[in-house]
């Protein structure tokens, strides 16, 4: 068995929110040896396959992404470079009316292909709803059981230990639930407010907080670019706690083979290849 097989047998694997999954008990390959899925023994919910591209190995254990959050961040870096070239090209033609009739074809083209965004950001808004439906379900659950729980506390059914650790183990449930709705609702603002006016405005900003940035000597520059050479890698605690939603744009790669993720949380430059 390959390095890269053995990587996954054996560990644990949990959500991007902290949520334990299962353990890794074996993997599916194609013809040609390539892995489709890993089994995961989920206990009493059986043995449960999760998709290849939707996981990454960190230390000691797997990471599961969830399938709504490689499609968002695939289309938001889809839907963000259309609008670039759209600009782009509009402002080509601004500066030189000459080229209005060889720019007219290609604009064409790219305004077809923002209308085909606009409809997978309309289906993928449906998920992400839907998503939010079933966290807000979960929650319900989680609650009734620690009302319960609280109910038998007063009722002198369970001590107060007891207690304690069903509210601890609630609460870490609900802060989990709670990260994963927050990115969901950050990422669906992100989808409407993508338009090629806010895009002109955003690129205008980036490019003068460059100028702001630019070192202004050359041993400056030097240790710029030495820094950026030197990153670190995350860790699970990291991923769950309150970093899952930093704006970090670098991080040490990590062996990863889910469709890539754009910069908003500090492991998603680590998800997604840049061809895709």
């Amino acid at each position: 068995m390959s390095e890269l097989k053995l990587e996954f047998v054996g560990k644990q694997v949990k959500d991007m929110y902290g949520t334990f999954i299962g353990k890794v008990i074996g993997i599916v390959t194609d013809i040609d040896g390539s892995i489709e899925s890993v089994g995961v023994d989920c206990g009493s919910a059986g043995l449960k396959h999760l998709a290849y591209e939707q996981l990454l190995v960190q230390g000691d254990y797997v990471i599961y992404i969830p399938r709504w959050r490689l499609d968002a961040q695939k289309l938001l870096r889809q839907k963000n470079l259309t609008l670039m070239r759209i600009k782009a090209l509009k402002d080509i033609v601004a500066e030189n009316d000459s080229m209005k009739d060889d720019a007219e074809s290609i604009y064409i083209k790219y305004e077809k292909r923002l209308n085909d965004l606009e409809k997978d950001e309309k289906h993928i808004h449906e998920k992400l709803q839907e998503r939010l439906d079933e966290l807000d379900k979960e929650s319900k659950d989680i609650k009734t059981v620690l009302f319960d729980a609280k109910l038998q506390h007063r009722s002198n059914e369970i001590t107060e230990d007891m207690y304690q650790q069903i509210s601890i183990h609630t609460n870490e449930l609900m802060e989990h639930i709670n990260l994963e709705k927050s990115e969901i609702n950050n990422v669906k603002t992100r989808l409407t407010q993508q338009t090629l006016e806010n895009n002109a405005i955003s690129t205008v900003s980036d490019a003068e907080s460059a100028v702001r940035e630019m070192p202004t000597t050359e041993s400056a520059l030097q240790q710029q670019q030495e820094g950026s050479v030197s990153r670190q890698s995350i860790t699970p605690q990291q991923i769950v706690g309150k970093n899952a939603t930093s704006s970090a744009e670098e991080e040490k790669p990590v062996e990863t083979h889910a469709d890539n993720v754009d910069k908003e949380t500090s492991w998603l430059n680590q998800v997604i290849p840049s061809n895709s």
